[in-house]
Formats: C-alpha cells, structure tokens, sequence
C-alpha cells in the first residue's frame, strides 16, 4: 500500500478519495499536502489523522464509519432476538488501533443490559476461532463483531464459528447477515461514499479541508437473517421484524 500511495503522490493529483484506514495510513505517510477524503474511518481523531471532528485541521476529512449510539442498538437488538444472552463478547481486530472507541461506548452502556462484556481479539481466522470457541466454554454468551478490515476480510471464519457454537451474534455490515450471520446493524458504505464524493466536489471547487468538519454516519440498515434464526431456534420478534429493512 505503501508503495501504491507514493505512485499516486507522485502523480500530484488535485484531491485523493480514500476508501479506509489501512490506505488511508498509507496516504498520510506519503502526503501532509495534498487533500484526502476518506469514507470510511472509525476514529479518526483516536488515529491520529485529524485534531477534532469539528476541524480536522490538516489535509485530511471525511465520513465515520461508526456512531456512537450504534452500541447501545447492538445490545438491544441482540437482547430482542435472543433474551437468554447474559454475557457479551465483543469480536475486535487486534491490528486496528481505531476500535478502541467503540470499545469504550460499548463499555458505557453495559450497565443499563447488566451483562458482563469482554473483548476478544484477533487478526486471522484462526486467532478469532480460538477466541470465540473460547468464550463459548461458557453458556448463553453472545457477540458483537466489530467493524474492522480483518473482521471483514475473515468474516466467514467468525460467522461459521458463531454457528458451530450456536452462539447469537450481531454484525456491522448488512453483507455479514446476508451471507449466513444471525443480525446486522450498521451503516450503509455505499451512502458514505456518496456523500464522500461531495465533497471531493466542494475541494475541486476551492474548499479547504481543514475546515470542513468529519461527518458522522446519517443512513443505517437492520438486516435479520430468519433462515439462520431459525436454526438457532430463535424466534424473532414481530416488532423487530417491522423495524427490519431486510429480513
């Protein structure tokens, strides 16, 4: 990525559209001039790449992949789907220093669920199975898989763990429950990157992107999966059914 980023440096173009963190790492470390805007970026004043999300200040905007209010979803709607659930773990990439987060406002609603909560990590398939099969050692568990490029890229690896250990699960992405994951609640990318070409737009016209502020998410999607609730043998709510923009 590295060497990807100095060749469209090099190229000086007038702005640069940037899908997500790993490249967006990559672009920092190659310009501190030329204007990025990024689409998808959980933290981005946690990472580094900004000041605040009211003034980024530097050559870097863009649009957040996660509100925070997305915690607090998480846990209620897993709750609605399966009422048994006492404890919590929270699926995390161990190489994405931007979830921490989301960790923390997870962190901050448990008390009103009064669950437990932990934090699994991993980078490969492999790491994640061991950590699910390992929190599953303990019954009526259930998970919250974060959003992360190794969540993404290794979510069929977590979702047949989360299916061998009948473990209920919510994911970030619709994708992840239309490919065989239990629940799904998250924002919709394609939205951030239409909005994201805006102001791509406002840059080419003469706007400083040290002054246009990170826009938080303003689209989001509830996908139920009923084929694989039902090998679960969780029956799902009616009133979540009619909230469900999928199902």
């Amino acid at each position: 990525m590295r060497r990807y980023a100095a060749e469209l440096v090099g190229l000086a173009p007038e702005v640069i559209m940037n899908g997500g963190l790993p490249t967006l790492v990559a672009m920092q470390q190659e310009t501190r001039t030329i204007p990025i805007v990024f689409a998808q970026v959980l933290d981005p004043v946690g990472a580094g790449f900004v000041e605040s999300l009211a003034r980024p200040g530097g050559n870097i905007t863009g649009f957040v992949s996660f509100e925070y209010s997305m915690a607090s979803k998480w846990l209620e709607t897993l709750k609605l789907v399966a009422p048994h659930i006492v404890r919590i773990a929270a699926i995390r990439d161990l190489a994405s220093p931007s979830e921490m987060g989301m960790l923390g406002a997870i962190q901050a609603v448990m008390p009103a669920f009064a669950m437990p909560f932990i934090a699994v990590g991993g980078r490969d398939a492999a790491e994640f199975e061991r950590g699910i099969d390992g929190f599953a050692s303990e019954p009526n568990g259930g998970l919250i898989i974060l959003p992360s490029p190794n969540t993404l890229v290794h979510r069929r690896a977590i979702m047949a763990a989360a299916a061998r250990r009948r473990l209920p699960a919510i994911y970030p992405y619709g994708f992840f429950a239309r490919e065989g994951g239990l629940l799904s609640y998250g924002i919709v990318p394609s939205d951030n990157f239409r909005r994201a070409a805006g102001y791509v737009d406002r840059i080419l016209k003469g706007a400083n992107p040290a002054e246009m502020p990170i826009q938080v998410p303003t689209k989001f999607e509830l996908v139920v999966n009923l084929k694989t609730a039902k090998e679960l043998g969780l029956p799902v709510p009616t009133t979540l059914l009619t909230r469900a923009d999928v199902k």
